[in-house]
């Protein structure tokens, strides 16, 4: 594998952040009626999508021509990940971001099966289909804009964490 620097890191990891939230977003825009800014932070990102797809790309990046395992191993590793962060989340500040309690195999109302198709399914759209048109994009990019492009990213992002630790985004279809 050719080594990546930092700012491929940080800009895959905004990009798919920022898609998880659209996803997110989109989908309570349809069930529920409402715009609901989902997650923790207010920014227009999902950083628990963001840290499943850097690590379907560290562990998966070698299957992208495998379709049917990458799907297989999305499925388990992003719904290890969900699980863990909704137990972290609801430790550290004794809320529920979500609860599947409602649907069909569902562990603890973390995770259900369902949940783990879709993460199978975007994880074989991330990893066969959108992380090489995402390298295409990225080399067309100087480094120069790569870079304030991620010092951008990280400020607003830093900025939103900082404020969020003390202040979390909560309320109407963000918490369960």
């Amino acid at each position: 594998m050719r080594q990546r620097t930092f700012d491929f890191y940080v800009l895959l990891f905004f990009l798919i952040s920022f898609a998880g939230w659209l996803w997110e977003v989109g989908l309570y825009r349809v069930t529920q009626h409402a715009w609901i800014n989902r997650g923790v932070y207010y920014g227009p990102y999902l950083p628990i999508y963001g840290a499943g797809g850097l690590l379907l790309w560290f562990m998966l990046h070698r299957l992208h021509r495998k379709p049917f395992w990458t799907f297989l191993f999305s499925a388990v590793i992003c719904s290890v990940l969900e699980y863990s962060t909704s137990v972290f989340l609801e430790w550290k500040w004794g809320v529920r971001w979500w609860d599947y309690e409602g649907h069909f195999l569902n562990l603890n109302g973390r995770i259900c099966l369902l949940g783990a198709i879709c993460f199978g399914l975007g994880g074989t759209a991330l990893n066969c289909y959108l992380l090489p048109l995402y390298m295409k994009l990225y080399h067309r990019l100087s480094r120069k804009w790569r870079y304030i492009l991620c010092g951008i990213f990280l400020t607003v992002f830093i900025l939103d964490v900082t404020w969020c630790a003390v202040r979390p985004n909560s309320g109407y279809g963000i918490t369960g």
